[in-house]
């Protein structure tokens, strides 16, 4: 397990590099350190603006080298957004070191954690909100997944389903709270009896009993969160949810 300190030199060595590479011309922080709330299990999270001429793949590919020499790296996991290559990078002390690698014109705060530690970023864009009819839709989608896979004795399929169908409404409640669900982020910071009904809707068991029990749960919170945002929508809903709230047959 890594330490605060070992992770703190590393960040600190990180920063320096950028500060040395002249195809670097901007950098930032993320996450915890940006927010001031980091804790014994934080990762690094480290934002570099690319100059105009730099060669991407290249650059990525000599940070790549670099870390993996003087910090041990056991593996790596690419993620593309928005034209920008976010590498993570896992240590073999198990520490998460992300770099991400933007295109001189995007670099910019795309949430309220960035601390800039040099250059000139461009101007800061907002997350964007939860889309609810989408959510609501899913929801609904992994409510009858589940039921057919009950149905069909694919528990496990079922499982993962009312998983996927819990997610969607925890998305739905941290948006009514103005919180973010993603990765999970603020969701213990729900009020206790939210959290309490989420709690109540895991199966205790993989059987149908229990994955029935836990459908027809959710089903009822569903319909509950969709009434608070949409009511017409919540009562074309309801004789559908109804039927989904029965065992299957």
């Amino acid at each position: 397990m890594f330490s605060a300190a070992e992770r703190t030199t590393i960040r600190a060595e990180l920063i320096a590099l950028a500060e040395r590479d002249p195809r670097i011309i901007g950098a930032a922080l993320a996450g915890s350190a940006a927010r001031g709330t980091e804790d014994a299990w934080s990762d690094i999270d480290l934002l570099l603006q690319l100059d105009p001429a730099a060669d991407e793949p290249e650059v990525v590919a000599d940070w790549t080298d670099v870390i993996g020499t003087r910090f041990g790296t056991a593996d790596t996991l690419d993620v593309l957004a928005v034209g920008v290559r976010y590498r993570a990078f896992l240590l073999r002390s198990s520490l998460q070191v992300d770099v991400s690698f933007w295109p001189h014109d995007h670099f910019r705060a795309t949430e309220p954690a960035f601390q800039l530690l040099f250059g000139a970023p461009n101007p800061p864009t907002k997350p964007a909100p939860l889309n609810t009819d989408t959510a609501i839709g899913m929801a609904w989608l992994y409510a009858l997944h589940a039921r057919s896979a009950t149905a069909r004795d694919n528990l496990w399929q079922a499982s993962m389903m009312l998983d996927e169908l819990r997610n969607r409404i925890i998305d739905l409640k941290c948006s009514r709270a103005g919180l973010n669900s993603w990765h999970g982020r603020e969701v213990d910071q729900l009020a206790a009896t939210e959290l309490e009904q989420l709690a109540a809707t895991r199966a205790v068991d993989l059987t149908p009993e229990d994955l029935y029990a836990s459908r027809l749960l959710l089903v009822e919170l569903l319909l509950n969160e969709v009434a608070l945002i949409d009511p017409s929508r919540a009562a074309r809903l309801e004789p559908a949810l109804a039927e989904l709230g029965r065992p299957a047959r």
